[in-house]
Formats: C-alpha cells, sequence, structure tokens
C-alpha cells in the first residue's frame, strides 16, 4: 500500500513518539512576525535560552505596518514599539530579518514562497493561522501559537498530535472568471467551518493540477477556515519551474537532487485516506460569503438562505445571527448588495498573479462613487513586479489607492479600517465580526476580480458580466 505525501513527510520528521501520543516533530522553517514573537522571546529571555537553529528561522514585518508610508518611526506608537522588539530579538539571537529596509518585507505567506525559503517535503511552523498556504509547494505547514513559537526556537521541534488525512478531488476545469478563491469558499461552504477538525487536506485532481502556484497558495491558504490544520497539493512541475532559480531554493547539482527528492515525496497513486471527498468544478460559480464565517457562502446568483432552511436549531440560530448583523433579508439575492469598501490585498490574493487578472480587466473602467477601494500588495517584491509592469497605474486610474506592502484591512491591526457598519467586498480570508477594524463592520469574501467587479459596480456583482469574461 503507498503512502500520502502527509504520511511520507510527517515519518521523515518525527524525532519521538511521546507517551501521551503525540509526535515530537522536526521543524525544518521557522517564519516568525512582529505580533506572535517578541512575547516569545521575551520568555527565552526569562528561561536564559538560546535560538537552537538560527539559520532555520525568518522573520518579517506584516500585521502592523501601516500601508500609507512606511517611514520610521510609525505614528502608532505599539506598532513601532513591536517592530523595534522584533528587531532587537533578531540581532540578539542571530535570526535573518526581513524589515521594511532589507528591499523583502512583505506579508510572511508571501515572501516564504517568493524567496524560495518555502520547498516541498518541509515541515513549516509559524504564529499565524494562515501557515497552510505554504502547503501549495508539498509542505506540512501550521500555524501556531506565541508558547509554541517558544518551542520551535528553543529545541526546532513541536509536539503534535497525529492527523488524519481527507483527500479532495476536484476533477474538471474551473470555467471562466472562476479562480482558486471561489473554488476554496465552495469547499469550506460543502464541509464546513468545522469539517476539517483534526484532518490534513489533499488538495487533488485536474483542476487542483492546472491551477498555477499562486492559486494553489490561494487554495491551501484557506484550509484552516474549513478546520483543517494543514491543507497541501503534491509536487510537480509546476511547483519546481516556480522555485527554480529563487534565492533559497537549491542550485546547480543540488537543485536536480532536491528535484528528485521532491518528487519522491509526492503522494503515491494507491496511498490510503481516512476520508475522500469528491467535486466536481463545473458546479462552482463565482462564490462569496454572506454571513459571518467563511461557510456562510453561496454562488453569486443565489439567495441568502434564511433562518427556517437550517438543519438545526443552532443552525437556524447561526442563520438568523448572520443574518441580522449583515443586514440581509431572508431568501434576497446577493447580487445587488450595495458595497462601501473594496480590497484587494491578503496573504490569500495579494500575489502579483491577482493584480495582473484583476488589472487586465480593469483598465478604462472606474470606480463608483462613494466606494473607497484599496490595493495592496503582499510584499515589496510585488509590489515592485507590478509596478515595473505599469499595473499600479491601472489601479490608480480606476480610482484604487495604490498602497504599501502588509496585511492592511484583512485584519485592521494597522490603520486600513472600516467605519461603522461599512460593508467590505474583500479578497481576504476572514468574515468575522468587526474582523476588518469595525466592531459593526461587515466583510463579504471574493475573488479579486469579483471585488473589482463589486468596486466598479458599486454593489455586488458577477464579475463575469461587468467585465464579458468567457
Amino acid at each position: 500500500m503507498g503512502k500520502s505525501l502527509f504520511q511520507k513527510v510527517w515519518d521523515q520528521h518525527v524525532v519521538q513518539v511521546l507517551p501521551n501520543g503525540q509526535a515530537q516533530v522536526f521543524i525544518g522553517l521557522h517564519l516568525i512576525h512582529e505580533v506572535t514573537s517578541p512575547q516569545a522571546f521575551g520568555m527565552m529571555r526569562d528561561l536564559g535560552l538560546r535560538v537552537t537553529h538560527p539559520e532555520r528561522t525568518f522573520a518579517t514585518v506584516d500585521h502592523i505596518v501601516p500601508t500609507d508610508t512606511l517611514l520610521r518611526p510609525f505614528r502608532d506608537n505599539l506598532a513601532e514599539g513591536m517592530i523595534v522588539a522584533l528587531e532587537k530579538a533578531c540581532i540578539e539571537f542571530g535570526i535573518r530579518f526581513f524589515d521594511v529596509s532589507s528591499g523583502h518585507q512583505g506579508i510572511v505567506h508571501v515572501i516564504g514562497p517568493e524567496l524560495g525559503l518555502t520547498q516541498p517535503g518541509m515541515t513549516i511552523a509559524c504564529g499565524d493561522s494562515h501557515t497552510s498556504t505554504h502547503g501549495a509547494f508539498g509542505a506540512i505547514a501550521f500555524g501556531i501559537g506565541t508558547t509554541q513559537v517558544r518551542d520551535v526556537l528553543a529545541t526546532q521541534t513541536l509536539s503534535l498530535p497525529p492527523m488524519k488525512v481527507r483527500r479532495i478531488e476536484v476533477s474538471g476545469r474551473l470555467g471562466p472568471g472562476v479562480y482558486a478563491k471561489d473554488l476554496v469558499l465552495h469547499i469550506i461552504r460543502t464541509l464546513g467551518v468545522n469539517g476539517g477538525t483534526g484532518f490534513a487536506y489533499e488538495y487533488a485532481g485536474e483542476a487542483v493540477r492546472a491551477l498555477s502556484m499562486e492559486e494553489r497558495m490561494t487554495l491551501c491558504n484557506m484550509s484552516i477556515e474549513g478546520g483543517a490544520r494543514v491543507g497541501y497539493v503534491s509536487p510537480d512541475q509546476t511547483t519546481f519551474d516556480y522555485l527554480k532559480g529563487r534565492e533559497f531554493a537549491p542550485q546547480g547539482p543540488a537543485w536536480d537532487r532536491a528535484v528528485a527528492y521532491w518528487k519522491s515525496i509526492a503522494s503515491d497513486a494507491d496511498a490510503s485516506y481516512d476520508d475522500v471527498v469528491r467535486i466536481d468544478a463545473k458546479d462552482i460559480g463565482p462564490t462569496v460569503t454572506w454571513g459571518i464565517n467563511p461557510g456562510q457562502a453561496i454562488s453569486v446568483k443565489e439567495r441568502v438562505p434564511s433562518a427556517a432552511d437550517g438543519k438545526t436549531p443552532a443552525e437556524c440560530a447561526s442563520i438568523q445571527e448572520a443574518l441580522d448583523y449583515m443586514q440581509l433579508s431572508p431568501a434576497a439575492p446577493i447580487e445587488g448588495t450595495k458595497v462601501d469598501v473594496a480590497f484587494i490585498g491578503s496573504c490569500t490574493n495579494g500575489r502579483i498573479s491577482d493584480f495582473r487578472e484583476v488589472a487586465r480587466h480593469l483598465k478604462g473602467k472606474k470606480v463608483a462613487a462613494g466606494v473607497r477601494a484599496l490595493a495592496v500588495p503582499g510584499s515589496m517584491d510585488v509590489a515592485r513586479a507590478a509596478e515595473a509592469e505599469g499595473l499600479d497605474q491601472v489601479f490608480r486610474d480606476a480610482g484604487f489607492e495604490w498602497r504599501q506592502p502588509g496585511c492592511s484591512m484583512c485584519l485592521a491591526m494597522n490603520p486600513d479600517k472600516l467605519n461603522g457598519r461599512e460593508l467590505c467586498a474583500s479578497s481576504s480570508n476572514r468574515n468575522f465580526k468587526g474582523r476588518q477594524g469595525s466592531p459593526t463592520g461587515r466583510t463579504v469574501l471574493m475573488s479579486p476580480l469579483m471585488v473589482a467587479a463589486a468596486a466598479i459596480s458599486g454593489k455586488i456583482a458577477d464579475a463575469r458580466e461587468v467585465f464579458a469574461v468567457g
């Protein structure tokens, strides 16, 4: 019987099985940022510990950096203090830091892949929920808490429970105007926000193989929103082509050895799984959330549910809570809902391919009156590439604000926030209550092109119609 990629990589990194049934797992790559690591370094100092493998840890700043200017000191004293704390820790413990003066600063889940730090067969940890992004390369990648950040710094290992593996096979091809964001929202809608609890998700099938690396990152990024701690795609030629020549990728003869290894850890054709789910790509249209978690999603052509549609009393109550918060009427069409803000960016959809795809359709269009629109590159490298191609000017001409790299309005731990009950069409990953900085602000998740369609229309709209896609 063959093995899945998860089984192969897990087995290669288990140091020992502990008496409680958990495994002590070696972590190949540790990524840190300014929000969850300063406290961990404080614990290290209190215990008199040093970083065991500083060469395996890399730092950046992303959550709290302002995107209107990167000039230091930041206007927000707390943000400035967090960055100063990380700067000092990186110097003290000998850690490579991609700060705002490095030329490579950006969202941690954007810079890891684009620098070639993220590679197949790795175990990767980061103090951020969306670390599952890196699974797109055939890695086992997961988010951890601050005390676990300390553990990795001190020992380069973690104590982890075993996981089951669910294979999600997507047959066929996604239609015009339908993207990886629509696919992952459809998966979460189908399996639920808790459906992946205890599982690693393996994404496979013709539709997944056809995705670019950046689209695979979008898919894996939101695995955590479906309850799965890990989401991955087996590495293939698309993976190798993306990595070749990147700064931290193997070079010369080491490249050939690496590719041979990467091929070997792909899931075997006869691998066994704890569960298999099959989805047909033709059933997926442009998908948007209507509620207050990513599983409350529908096609742009569908109507929002009514409380009576729930299968249990708890589900009925959840639907009603979401309708009340989002100020939506039961059974109303989601298409045509007025938007106040449009946000393109985040670790989900802030990569160069996202901006290229939107700019291709946006040229010559104008943002609707009364809509505040932001385009925020995921990294300095993304920003440079976009600006070299003139994409920033396309966005500016359309009425978008073209910003500096950062997490921005995804979670609003920076000046980019919603005001009052504003409704935001967002390419980010979470639509929780208050997620975007206002306790009453509302978020509708969708693909970048759907965000652009909402910005142009002033309301939720089908991008296929707004931009004549297909």
